[in-house]
């Protein structure tokens, strides 16, 4: 065991404590010397994490190895220029922003640098301030690009199953049970609250049963009159009713071999609960207006908003049919219980709806963000979707802001209860939310909110300094 503590190790640490508390790390490549040391000394000064390299085959070396932030290289160099080690370089280090810098700026060069990848293009003589604001654009950039990156990663089978994301242990259940069930024949209930995603959750069990190459058939009972509904599922003969002028099959026939999806099941009239039920327990059925029997093969969910056994309670739905219908029943978690998956959720429609839109959106804003966690999302993840896409569309930035959001989502931060926020928040998060607004009732004041807290000084510092939070604190 080493006992002695050498002046290169106390060098080796003070190196990666400057490297973890700096603002990021930045590599210089510039083949005139003093033109590379005065513009690295001007960036340590700053904060940030300076490597320096004097061509480009060094510098190829060095971002291999520490994967900079942000890449400032001269764009006239012997052997390898600025354009060729952008070009290398990219691939080795996607998440890296790179800037030129060249005494012999032309329109040609400038396009191929942007082409390549580069983020701007600075002409020497530098202004040092123009450096520091076009350099502090680019971390955040990079920031923003390694943040969506992570998020991808977490997008994996662990989280997601078919279109359903989800990271809250309440969804994790749910994804669990839908896999398993997949696999059965059996009849399925899907309860939920309105904009939760139980069509998305049918269209799983499907992908995930051996049904999957066979047709998954929609039809929601609510939208159709008791006459049409009954046609729409089994069909109808020529002359059946006024306008049937040919025969029809049915969405039960169209879903032979697959799956069937009827939404909002509880809307269903009693005629045609009846013939659903003679259905679900003899696999048969006849068109309206026919006497042919019809025997198909098809596997039935349904899912509703209401409250079945009341419904039956109430004498509106029949207790025989309810009792096939929920074979097994899958409950689905609204969005103010699993409150953790909404960065997760924010995130995913937000990449979508940049891509639909052309938008170089890239991420929220913590204050955005905090405003999505704290509001109830009484319609779920489809309102939480829908506020997404609007805010990607008036969003002038690469960062989603609170004013981008529907006015219904600007939550009260200051005045919100954090009882609120409980269901479904992990402890992690409340300890965020208990940390960060007490530091924002005592300006700052980690010992303020330590006494408050009753924790430890050193431990609020080490959270503050993992979140990222940017507010100046006070000892």
């Amino acid at each position: 065991m080493k006992s002695v503590i050498t002046a290169s190790d106390l060098s080796e640490s003070a190196e990666q404590a400057k490297v973890a508390t700096s603002k990021g790390r930045v590599l210089i490549v510039d083949d005139e010397a003093n033109a590379r040391s005065a513009l690295a000394e001007l960036l340590d000064d700053a904060g940030y994490s300076v490597s320096t390299a004097a061509d480009g085959r060094t510098a190829l070396l060095q971002i291999e190895q520490m994967d900079p932030d942000v890449v400032l290289t001269d764009l006239k160099m012997p052997g390898m220029d600025g354009l060729s080690l952008i070009e290398r370089g990219r691939p080795m280090s996607p998440h890296t922003t790179f800037i030129v810098m060249t005494a012999f700026a032309t329109i040609d060069t400038a396009v191929k640098a942007i082409k390549l990848g580069a983020e701007s293009y600075l002409t020497k003589p530098l202004e040092l301030d123009a450096v520091m604001a076009i350099v502090d654009r680019a971390l955040d950039r990079t920031r923003l690009s390694r943040e969506a990156a992570h998020l991808r990663e977490r997008f994996d089978d662990r989280f997601q199953l078919g279109n359903i994301l989800g990271e809250h242990p309440s969804m994790q259940r749910l994804m669990k049970n839908i896999a398993q069930v997949a696999r059965s024949r059996a009849t399925v209930l899907i309860h939920g609250e309105t904009g939760t995603g139980k069509e998305l959750i049918a269209a799983a069990i499907h992908q995930n049963s051996k049904r999957k190459d066979k047709p998954f058939i929609k039809l929601n009972c609510a939208s159709l009159s008791e006459t049409l509904l009954e046609s729409e599922l089994f069909g109808h003969e020529r002359g059946s009713f006024t306008g049937a002028m040919t025969r029809r099959e049915g969405r039960f026939k169209q879903a032979d071999g697959g799956t069937l999806f009827l939404d909002e099941v509880s809307e269903i009239p009693a005629s045609v609960q009846i013939k659903l039920l003679r259905f679900l327990q003899e696999r048969e059925f006849e068109r309206v207006g026919g006497n042919e029997t019809l025997k198909v093969d098809v596997r039935v969910v349904a899912a509703t908003n209401r409250n079945l056994k009341q419904r039956v309670d109430e004498g509106k739905f029949r207790e025989d049919l309810y009792y096939r219908l929920k074979v097994v029943q899958l409950d689905v978690p609204p969005l103010r219980v699993r409150r953790s998956d909404i960065p997760l959720l924010a995130h995913a429609f937000l990449r979508k709806y940049a891509g639909e839109n052309d938008q170089p959106v890239q991420g929220l804003s913590d204050e955005a963000l905090q405003h999505l966690m704290i509001y109830p999302w009484p319609g779920n993840v489809r309102e939480l979707e829908n506020a997404i896409e609007r805010a990607v569309v008036m969003c002038e930035n690469e960062l989603i802001e609170r004013d981008d959001l529907p006015t219904s989502a600007h939550g009260d931060l200051q005045n919100g209860s954090v009882m609120a926020l409980i269901p479904g928040i992990t402890m992690s998060e409340l300890e965020r939310v208990a940390i960060l607004r007490t530091l924002d009732a005592v300006d700052g004041s980690t010992a303020r909110a330590a006494e408050i807290l009753g924790i430890s000084q050193r431990k609020i510092q080490y959270r503050v300094k993992e979140w990222g939070y940017q507010t100046p604190l006070l000892d």
